[in-house]
């Protein structure tokens, strides 16, 4: 695609328009570094002035961030959740047309501190399963989670059956769970080290921590803390 100057759209315009449409059709993906202001003057035959408003616009928009001393890079997509009914981790990824896998991390049958006892609405040093994930979509890590369950709910729940499906589906057909609601707590934090680095990400980037208390009935049967990496996931809470 070329700009044409006498089109009547602003030439910054079209230049934004250029390097989304590169972005759409991966031929720029996430993280690739991009022309400088320079070098697009030079391959459009533009003012440095015209290069610097598109990337301006470009960054506005999302499209693009900015490293200092770097360059100038494709940002990397969002995944944007609609907040208005109970859903899981794998089925949105599916609706994004995205592949979701898990990776186990850990599994273990441990007794409830206080913190976890008053969470699940248990008793202190009551047996629970604590299983650490890591989820992934198209095989790129997107979030960790620790999740906690009462083993007077679950029992018999093995290692093997957490590889070979999906925790929600365990859920429904080896225990016949009927979840009635679930509440969410979100709040910004900074990644530790530890997470960073499962997470491919840097020490003290932003992260999203989520906790997730789900219900059958009245009965608390899952608590799960989950770090997502702030640079993949926006969430919209819809409001009736």
């Amino acid at each position: 695609m070329q700009i044409i100057k006498e089109q009547g759209v602003a030439l910054y315009h079209q230049l934004a328009e250029i390097i989304i449409n590169l972005i759409d059709k991966k031929e720029l993906k996430e993280n690739d570094k991009i022309p400088s202001e320079r070098e697009l003057c030079d391959m459009y035959n533009i003012s440095r002035t015209t290069a610097r408003q598109a990337l301006s616009e470009l960054e506005r928009k999302g499209y693009i961030y900015k490293e200092h001393g770097k360059g100038t890079f494709v940002s990397p997509k969002i995944f944007n959740q609609q907040l208005f009914k109970f859903y899981s981790f794998t089925e949105e990824m599916k609706k994004l047309g995205k592949e979701p896998t898990s990776k186990l991390l850990g599994f273990d049958l441990i007794r409830a501190n206080e913190e976890i006892a008053h969470k699940l609405k248990i008793k202190e040093n009551d047996q629970i399963y604590k299983i650490t994930r890591l989820r992934l979509a198209d095989n790129e890590a997107m979030m960790v989670e620790n999740t906690y369950l009462p083993e007077s709910r679950f029992p018999d729940l093995g290692e093997k059956l957490l590889l070979s499906k999906a925790l929600y589906e365990i859920f429904k057909e080896k225990y016949f769970v009927k979840i009635t609601r679930a509440t969410e707590t979100f709040k910004s934090v900074i990644m530790n080290k530890i997470d960073s680095n499962l997470l491919n990400s840097k020490s003290g980037m932003a992260a999203m921590k989520i906790e997730r208390i789900t219900y059958e009935s009245e009965t608390v049967i899952e608590y799960t803390v989950s770090i997502a990496r702030g640079d993949k996931f926006e969430y919209t809470v819809n409001l009736d």
